[in-house]
């Protein structure tokens, strides 16, 4: 298993792939962050598992220019979540440079 993985989520019919995907990374002692744009950021406010998976996983974020575009109050931050952590797609750019692996969902 890799050291680190992220996992870049536009869509959000793949939540539950996004939670057994880093269920299954952490339990092999993997670093996993979680970056959620476009439409996949309806599941941090649609998933009941969206707060497990900011505990679980080492580092989510949300596009929040995404979050707004969905018709979401860029203020109302997800349960779960740190205000920092709705941020820009450099956290995208940073998956990419700093992760030993990356899955598109």
């Amino acid at each position: 298993m890799a050291k680190s993985l992220g996992i870049f989520v536009t869509n959000p019919d793949n939540f539950r792939h996004v939670m057994g995907i880093t269920k299954a990374a952490k339990a092999k002692g993997s670093k996993v962050k979680v970056f959620f744009t476009w439409t996949g950021t309806h599941c941090a406010k649609k998933e009941a598992e969206f707060p497990a998976l900011c505990k679980l996983a080492d580092d989510v974020s949300i596009c929040l220019d995404s979050y707004g575009k969905q018709g979401y109050d860029r203020n109302d931050v997800p349960a779960g979540l740190e205000p920092s952590k709705m941020a820009t797609q450099a956290q995208h750019g940073a998956i990419i440079e700093d992760y030993d692996c990356y899955i598109s969902l």
